[in-house]
């Protein structure tokens, strides 16, 4: 034996030991994992292929494959061609088929999957394993969280499978995915918790895990599995050319609405009665925060449950229910999974000064459907940004209440007012916590800010208001 081999024993001795002791700690799920093939057996059963049938008019004289590219309507010139050459043709309505997948949650029946899967279905069907298939109906579903409950009536027990806690996935720990991509039937594919938490910008309760094991058009609805065989979460989201990226509900969020929906068909979650939004770093230095945390109220209800108790645009809520919140996200979330009615304690941060109030949660109720807004004279070039003073066409045109404020007539791309998220259309109501009622309020309170610093501004938005921070440098020209 050489030298140079002698030299490595005593490493390889060492790297050895360090391997086998970290097997020995590692988590109980991946000790002596070699195989998923046991796991998979006891747990393919559970799994449904979903398959839905649904009626679509066509706006086509000749049928869903020749859709024409401009939309149809009057002045399509597709349509003014088809006229033209073939007279008027009847319009057809068209089957058009869906795939998805799901998971027994019951042995009599119950099957979960994703509202978008069934959404639009005028027929359903569940495809068990073995290939026996029986029609499903909807016990209800929930769009904000792209739940649906389904249910059919089975001979015989059927293999119901258990919901594990999502709350204690760890990113890298191992999780399989079960279900039916591109229509191909049951398919097993694994991977890790990549991320928890994620949010895709689909709605107010966006609470994604991300995970690496492959999701494909058809998984939409079926299992995300730990190495307990637990269900932590429901897949249902992919991202277009992405790879090695899918996203699943966590289970913590499933379960609370797959009860509901079980009880009563719909889905009640608690409100408290405010619009909120992220306190980025530039709005944080504005209010004198050491730290961009906590959920700024942008809007208050009248007469909803935040208002009765006192809370006030502007001011910043920092806990609910002992939870500090350190993303506005967060707030969103827990007020929806506490029933209405709860008696919720609210802290909250206003003018300075820490409060701390007892609210009756409210139920939240149906979506107010947005309206837009249109139009013209004061130019901040070194901002990009045109204003004008609210006159009576403007406020009879876009339906305002009231003229006060500066409307926002135009941004220019790449300016700081367009990186700020200002938008043409937009009504600057307040800057740095003071009304302005006209123009020549409105360029006071701007020049009445520091060159360098930001500048709150209180922006109405269709039937919204949120508060954007916005850096002053230089001199403004007037024009």
């Amino acid at each position: 034996m050489n030298k140079l081999t002698k030299s490595f024993i005593p490493i390889f001795l060492g790297l050895f030991v360090a391997i086998s002791t970290f097997s020995s700690k590692g988590t109980a799920q991946t000790n002596n994992l070699t195989s998923l093939a046991e796991l998979v057996k006891r747990l393919k059963p559970s799994v449904v292929n979903v398959s839905t049938t649904s009626v679509v008019k066509s706006t086509s004289p000749f049928g869903a494959p020749f859709e024409s590219p401009f939309g149809g309507g009057e002045n399509d010139p597709f349509e003014e061609f088809f006229k033209r050459f073939f007279g008027d043709v009847p319009q057809g309505e068209f089957r058009q088929r869906g795939l998805g997948s799901g998971f027994i949650i019951s042995e009599d029946g119950f099957i979960i999957t994703n509202n978008h899967v069934v959404e639009k279905a005028n027929d359903i069907d569940v495809i068990l394993e073995d290939g026996e298939k029986y029609n499903a109906k909807i016990i209800g579903k929930d769009a904000k969280t792209d739940l649906a409950l389904l249910k059919i009536e089975p001979k015989t027990k059927l293999p119901a499978i258990a919901f594990g806690n999502s709350d204690t996935l760890e990113i890298g720990d191992w999780v399989v995915a079960i279900g039916n991509p591109f229509g191909l039937g049951h398919t097993v594919t694994a991977g890790i918790v990549s991320a928890k938490g994620r949010s895709l910008g689909l709605g107010a309760y966006d609470d994604f895990i991300q995970t690496d094991a492959a999701i494909n058009p058809g998984n939409s609805g079926g299992p995300l599995f730990n190495l307990k065989g637990e269900v932590v979460g429901v897949n249902t989201a992919i991202i277009a050319g992405g790879q090695g990226i899918g996203f699943a509900i966590p289970s913590s969020m499933t379960n609370n609405v797959i009860e509901q929906l079980k009880n009563s068909g719909k889905v009640v979650r608690g409100w408290l009665g405010v619009l909120v939004q992220q306190i980025t770093p530039e709005i944080a230095e504005s209010m004198k925060f050491k730290e961009p945390t906590g959920a700024l109220v942008a809007d208050v209800t009248p007469g909803g449950p935040a208002d009765k108790a006192g809370i006030k645009r502007g001011d910043v809520i920092v806990e609910f229910n002992a939870n500090k919140i350190k993303d506005m996200a967060e707030l969103p979330k827990l007020v929806a999974i506490t029933p209405p009615g709860t008696q919720s304690r609210v802290k909250f941060i206003s003018n300075g000064n820490e409060k701390t109030v007892v609210i009756k949660l409210g139920e939240l109720p149906e979506e107010v459907a947005r309206a837009s807004v249109g139009s013209g004279q004061e130019i901040e070039r070194n901002m990009g940004l045109v204003v004008q003073e609210i006159n009576p066409q403007i406020q009879r045109r876009l339906q305002l209440e009231n003229s006060k404020g500066v409307i926002i007539t135009n941004v220019q791309p790449g300016s700081i007012a367009w990186d700020a998220g200002l938008r043409r259309g937009d009504i600057i109501l307040e800057v740095n916590r003071k009304q302005i009622a006209n123009l020549d309020e409105y360029r006071k309170a701007i020049d009445s800010t520091k060159r360098g610093e930001s500048a709150l501004l209180l922006v109405k938005r269709d039937k919204n208001t949120v508060y954007v921070a916005l850096k002053i440098e230089g001199e403004n020209d007037k024009g």
